[in-house]
């Protein structure tokens, strides 16, 4: 497949309106010629799920260019780099679909986050591009929600609720590794021992903490957690603690200008100097050189996390 240079690229953030499930992005407003005008690719902060309407061109998924036509289907995950070109500058007709594929996995599997974590790997590992003759049924949820979105009809902020739970499904279902029931199962296992830390990290990395206070979560002693963190993680659980304040540090420098002694604090490191000498270990740069360039770095913190953490 032929192979595009990448120079910078653009982030876009999107936020899902206020209660719902999946920002719908749909009608006539979205018949347009399509990267003529755009000499970058661009990445978002939520999963992208496209449908073409009527028309054809060029998908670029990261250094990959792909055909698409009438009815191709693309899942792009977040923070990863694509434009679309349609053919000779003409008008194409795509509607979007896209969802907090982080916040919807918390809710479909609440109190395990072994298997979220999974579950997220999975569905970042690359893009999609498919099609409605393909994957006819994902093709149907998705008119599904575009049409309730239209519609707006009693009861459509929890059809949509649900419907967009199928399409994590069926994504689910692409990778074989992750089979039905695996979920409960990972209960059972050392793992588990500690999901109520990680699920506290995760709600409260902006509060003070030490590890006598998770591994009290537990019902553990220090030690014995510290070991078991160590084992399953990959960490100490207070390294753990400060790679999760750092992401949460990008994903807020993304989305407002406040000053680093702001997002310092926000995020949960007491002092400047701690936030830059942590965001340096796990970055590799200074929180200002990734603010100004955040192209470099659009893969390299979730992948970080992801090669991390054993088992996940």
């Amino acid at each position: 497949m032929a192979k595009k240079k990448k120079e910078t690229v653009e982030f876009r953030f999107y936020e899902l309106p206020q209660g719902e499930s999946a920002l719908v992005l749909c009608g006539d407003s979205w018949i347009r010629p399509y990267g003529h005008d755009e000499t970058n690719l661009h990445f978002h902060n939520l999963l992208e799920i496209g449908i073409c309407r009527e028309g054809a061109g060029d998908m670029v998924l990261d250094e990959e260019t792909h055909r698409y036509q009438t009815n191709s289907i693309t899942v792009i995950p977040e923070n990863f780099p694509h434009i679309t070109i349609s053919d000779g500058g003409g008008t194409n007709f795509w509607e979007y679909v896209f969802i907090d594929l982080r916040g919807m996995i918390e809710t479909m599997f609440p109190g395990n986050v072994a298997f979220q974590n999974e579950a997220m790997e999975s569905l970042s590992k690359g893009a999609l591009i498919t099609s409605a003759q393909e994957k006819p049924f994902l093709a149907r949820i998705i008119d599904a929600i575009i049409e309730e979105t239209k519609a707006h009809r009693l009861y459509a902020q929890r059809t949509i609720s649900l419907l967009v739970q199928q399409i994590v499904i069926e994504l689910l279902r692409n990778d074989s590794s992750i089979r039905e029931g695996q979920d409960e199962a990972v209960k059972g296992t050392n793992m588990a021992q500690i999901a109520s830390a990680l699920d506290y990290i995760n709600k409260n990395y902006q509060e003070p903490m030490k590890a006598s206070q998770l591994a009290e979560l537990c019902n553990m002693s220090e030690t014995h957690f510290r070991r078991v963190f160590e084992e399953y993680i990959n960490m100490p659980p207070m390294e753990y603690v400060n790679l999760i304040r750092v992401q949460k540090a990008c994903e807020l420098m993304k989305k407002s200008n406040i000053s680093m002694e702001h997002v310092a604090i926000k995020c949960g490191f007491t002092t400047p100097s701690t936030f830059n000498r942590n965001f340096r270990k796990f970055v590799g740069t200074s929180p200002y050189q990734w603010k100004i360039n955040p192209e470099n770095y659009a893969h390299k913190l979730l992948n970080f996390r992801i090669s991390a953490l054993k088992g996940w």
